[in-house]
């Protein structure tokens, strides 16, 4: 064994530990953030706009449970001959691909978590709001059923959702792709529309 191997491994463990805390701090300010803001709107918003978000939040937790998916599902081969044709997106897919534990650590327990726990606020808000216009003889139960129906579409569309990744894999990391790159290169999809046009 080489002297080096000690070093190495113990700078491996540090930077395994940064991650964690920084993945830990992360998740306690974004779901705090968002839950503050979505809890606000929520209130003050009708019946039924109120229920829009709560399927929006449900379905933004299914979109990333896919991308974590297909991330860890994807293989890297494609993405070389577009990075080496200068795709736009296909170098961004590889630094997707090889860091494919952290990527789907972010997608499916940060966001996905953070949905889960937002969208099981906006549940309770929503009965609240619903037994406040309507009367009930069992309150309880206009409790119990928007958790079932929220832990139903959320559990059915990840389901649904991880067939979809898996065998779309390739198409999904590409669109991924495409996206991170022109997040960070938008003057490039400006130039793009102007030399289509």
């Amino acid at each position: 064994m080489s002297k080096s191997d000690p070093s190495a491994s113990k700078k491996e463990r540090n930077k395994t530990i940064r991650w964690v805390i920084s993945i830990f701090l992360v998740t306690i300010l974004v779901s705090g953030t968002i839950s503050f803001v979505s809890d606000i709107i929520m209130e003050n918003s009708g019946m039924w706009i109120a229920f829009l978000i709560l399927l929006a939040i449900v379905l933004i937790g299914i979109v990333f449970d896919v991308i974590g998916v297909a991330v860890t599902s994807a293989d890297e081969k494609p993405f070389h001959s577009m990075a080496a044709r200068k795709v736009p997106g296909g170098l961004e897919a590889i630094k997707l691909l090889r860091n494919a534990e952290r990527v789907s650590s972010i997608c499916n327990d940060v966001i996905g978590d953070i949905c889960g726990v937002v969208s099981g606020s906006a549940s309770a808000t929503i009965a609240v709001q619903v037994l406040q216009n309507f009367e009930f003889s069992f309150p309880e139960f206009v409790s119990l059923l928007m958790s079932a129906l929220v832990a139903g579409l959320t559990v059915g569309g990840k389901a649904i959702g991880k067939t979809f990744a898996i065998n779309s894999c390739t198409k999904i990391v590409t669109a991924v792709g495409s996206v991170t790159y022109y997040l960070f290169h938008p003057s490039e999809l400006f130039h793009k529309k102007k030399t289509n046009g």
